[in-house]
């Protein structure tokens, strides 16, 4: 019996250390909020430190990153708003229309609450840090550069011609991984938009150091050599060399009058050329944080949704035809003597805009969006306590059921109805709404009606396994051959 009893004490004292375990964020984080802790939502806090980052990434690293909140609907029930502990801090994820749009919207209650490892990466001066009223000011002046009619028209020629030029020169390359390429598209046009002019090998590091840096985003904070955040910052650190360099040169083109006649003004120009009414102009650090976060958003994004609108229409032919035909549509209305695009004529895409609007949800590029309680917050009738995050989760609105039938199914014909406020969420929302949405719209816009008119995609691995951080996309990164087909 001795041997029995004591196997029955280990099994026993681990239980309790089990249990004591699972109540060390209880005893941090809750119990010191007294009464009010009643009031939080329901939710598990996982382990010290650790959280439910386990669950989070095992369940993200697998082929059903639902099962995640999953977990959360069948053990607390419907509530749409769970308290778990993430990215190292305490938070509340909120998972439903109404919720989301007030989180987002409500700036005096909510500001920006990125992890610390995202802001270390993507700069403490860029926006995803800095104060309502600075952000509110500097976005006014970045985002009359990618913004506004006028803008995007002059931007459209150079979209165009880099898109046909790409097209044909990948019907030349055989096997090509496709979001590879795409990506390789988008940076070299936001590129373009944002620094002007810069050296091919320039974009190489620039891009190659991107793609690091966007493997670090979403991982752990582990700054330990073999993990993805120790390289990360490494990425960030030569990418702040190769943007000190060229703010060097623009100040030095300044000081001795030698800038280029005729010359667009860029972004780069517009920040360091911008005085606020103190006449204060902006630092290195802060130039360099900004530039960093717009090339990482404007070209990410826009390169994985048109691959993965790309691939939708190559894989339903009643969606490809019909929006191929919205497009040959277009060429007959035009006036023979036009070249080109106009801008007017991208406006008109309805129904590509649905293709476009059916894969932004379905993807849902970013997963979630990071606010942080300024004080106690009641939502839905539960506490989101002051200094607690809010982590507002797309994927969960973009795949409820009840919003979106057969969610998880591409069928752009469901955006023949409006939806409510907070239900379509690909680009944030309130004043923090993405700056470069127009333009990466344009940009997918411009790719997809010159490949419906002339090109076909055959993928490769049609059934490669898809992953989903950072970002969702297929393991082989689309493998495929773009083929030229007959034209109207």
């Amino acid at each position: 019996m001795g041997p029995i009893l004591t196997f029955g004490a280990i099994i026993g004292a681990l239980l309790v250390l089990r249990a004591l375990l699972k109540n060390v964020n209880w005893l941090l984080y809750e119990a010191k909020l007294g009464r009010k802790q009643y009031t939080l939502p329901p939710g598990d806090m996982g382990w010290p430190l650790i959280g439910n980052m386990w669950s989070f990434l095992r369940a993200f690293k697998s082929n059903d990153p639902d099962s995640f909140m999953a977990s959360f609907v069948k053990r607390f029930g419907k509530t749409g708003i769970y308290k778990v502990f993430m990215f190292g801090n305490p938070s509340v994820i909120v998972t439903t229309p109404e919720a989301c749009k007030r989180v987002l919207t409500d700036d005096e209650k909510f500001e920006p609450g990125w992890p610390q490892s995202t802001v270390e990466l993507i700069g403490e001066k860029s926006f995803i840090k800095m104060s309502f009223e600075e952000h509110r000011r500097l976005r006014r002046l970045t985002s009359s550069s990618i913004n506004g009619y006028e803008t995007l028209s002059v931007y459209l020629k150079y979209i165009e011609e880099n898109v046909i030029t790409s097209l044909e020169k990948w019907t030349h390359m055989g096997e090509i991984e496709f979001l590879t390429q795409m990506r390789k598209l988008t940076f070299k046009i936001i590129v373009h938009i944002f620094l002007g002019s810069e050296s091919d090998s320039v974009m190489e590091a620039l891009e190659r150091e991107y793609t690091v840096l966007n493997l670090g985003v979403r991982a752990m904070r582990i700054n330990f050599p073999g993990f993805a955040f120790y390289d990360a910052l490494k990425a960030r650190k030569n990418l702040v060399a190769i943007f000190q360099s060229i703010v060097d040169k623009r100040r030095n083109e300044r000081k001795e009058e030698l800038l280029p006649i005729q010359k667009a003004k860029d972004m780069m120009d517009s920040l360091v050329d911008v005085v606020d009414e103190n006449g204060r102009k902006l630092g290195d650090d802060e130039i360099i944080d900004i530039m960093l976060m717009y090339l990482n958003a404007g070209h990410e994004s826009s390169g994985h949704i048109t691959m993965w609108a790309t691939y939708f229409l190559q894989g339903h032919q009643e969606f490809f035809r019909k929006a191929k035909e919205e497009q040959e549509e277009i060429l007959r209305r035009r006036p023979p003597t036009q070249k080109g695009l106009k801008l007017e004529e991208v406006r008109q895409m309805e129904y590509l805009s649905k293709v476009i609007d059916e894969t932004l949800r379905l993807i849902t590029f970013s997963l979630m969006v990071f606010r942080e309680a300024k004080s106690d917050v009641n939502i839905n009738g539960y506490l989101i306590p002051k200094g607690w995050k809010a982590l507002v989760w797309f994927r969960s609105v973009h795949l409820d059921n009840e919003i979106y039938p057969n969610p998880k199914e591409f069928n752009p014909d469901r955006w023949n109805e409006v939806h409510k406020a907070g239900e379509f969420l690909p680009f944030g929302g309130g004043t923090r709404l993405c700056p470069g949405n127009d333009l990466a719209k344009l940009e997918i816009s411009v790719f997809l009606h010159h490949f419906l008119l002339n090109y076909e995609m055959e993928q490769l691995n049609p059934k490669s396994p898809v992953r989903f951080l950072p970002h969702t996309r297929p393991m082989d990164n689309c493998l495929a051959r773009i083929k030229k087909c007959s034209a109207m």
